[in-house]
């Protein structure tokens, strides 16, 4: 997943980026709502990591742009008030989960987790294409029971094309899983690692669309 993450907190943030993004996950890290507003212009996330008390802008502020603007990006609240009225209001403005400081994030990860999926419209908590078993929570890929081992770039690409599933990605779109604001990716990465993964997994299982990207297909 890549996900966009606004808390003003150093420490915390610091800590929050550090685990989503050894639990393989790219993250982009803004300390303002107003940045974190101006990412979403130009970038696209999985989901959002939202602070409630964020200074100038509140995160109910921004989340409450984001809704005005049918903006549907799976949003979870992060706020240290632990009040009902409080998970109330952050959920009637629009936000789809909350979890109030401080928390595990291993919890963190398995809720984003959670919201990735019901933001693609899968409930199973594994993909599962005609012979293949992808498991985000493990980072493992099976193919006939057997497991196969890859890369987290190759896991990664794997993942993106099989949350859309039946769609053509282009190399962008992919690489905008993989690499986090200001990183560059090196101009054939993309195509490097579909490469791997056909050697690892079968030719037929990723689709070239010639001039158009690649796509795995929707099981027959």
């Amino acid at each position: 997943m890549r996900i966009l993450l606004v808390e003003d907190d150093v420490i915390l943030g610091d800590g929050i980026a550090v685990g989503l993004r050894q639990a393989g996950n790219t993250v982009d890290w803004f300390r303002s709502a107003e940045d974190g507003l101006a990412s979403l212009r130009t970038e696209v996330y999985s989901v959002m990591v939202l602070d409630i008390g964020l200074p100038r802008m509140s995160g109910l502020e921004l989340l409450e742009i984001l809704r005005r603007q049918d903006h549907r990006l799976p949003v979870l609240l992060l706020t240290a008030r632990d009040s009902v009225q409080d998970r109330i209001l952050g959920l009637d403005v629009g936000a789809d989960d909350y979890l109030v400081k401080p928390f595990a994030i291993d919890e963190l990860s398995a809720r984003l987790r959670a919201l990735n999926r019901r933001g693609v419209g899968h409930a199973d908590s594994k993909w599962r294409i005609r012979d293949l078993e992808i498991d985000p929570a493990a980072r493992t890929c099976r193919q006939g029971g057997s497991l196969v081992a890859l890369t987290p770039k190759e896991f990664a690409v794997l993942s993106v094309l099989a949350e859309n599933l039946g769609t053509i990605l282009n190399r962008e779109r992919i690489a905008l899983a993989l690499y986090a604001w200001g990183e560059e990716a090196e101009s054939n990465a993309i195509d490097v690692h579909i490469h791997h993964l056909r050697r690892k997994l079968g030719d037929d299982t990723i689709r070239t669309m010639r001039g158009v990207g690649y796509v795995i297909d929707t099981a027959p």
